[in-house]
């Protein structure tokens, strides 16, 4: 028996972090799915690899995140709908 494995919103991963993008999460999907629209349009896209470059040392926002080629800054809430699994 194989183990799935769990994934988690990006916004709670630390700098450093690798992994592929799973799917997207929303809670209020009037507010959200158009975030979620947006980060579709930016490039993100399920099996995706996806990488946290860094963050802002005062606040944590924005985050900085590789996505195949392109660097992208987030603020976290933006990438808390993001979900990923671990490399």
């Amino acid at each position: 028996m194989t183990s799935t494995p769990l994934s988690e919103p990006l916004g709670t991963c630390k700098p450093g972090y690798a992994g592929t993008i799973t799917g997207f999460a929303s809670d209020d999907k009037n507010i959200e799915s158009a975030l979620v629209e947006q980060l579709r349009e930016m490039g993100f896209s399920e099996g995706l690899d996806i990488a946290i470059l860094h963050q802002n040392p005062f606040g944590k926002d924005p985050i900085a995140v590789r996505v195949d080629s392109m660097t992208i800054a987030l603020r976290r809430q933006q990438a808390n709908l993001v979900q990923v699994t671990a490399s």
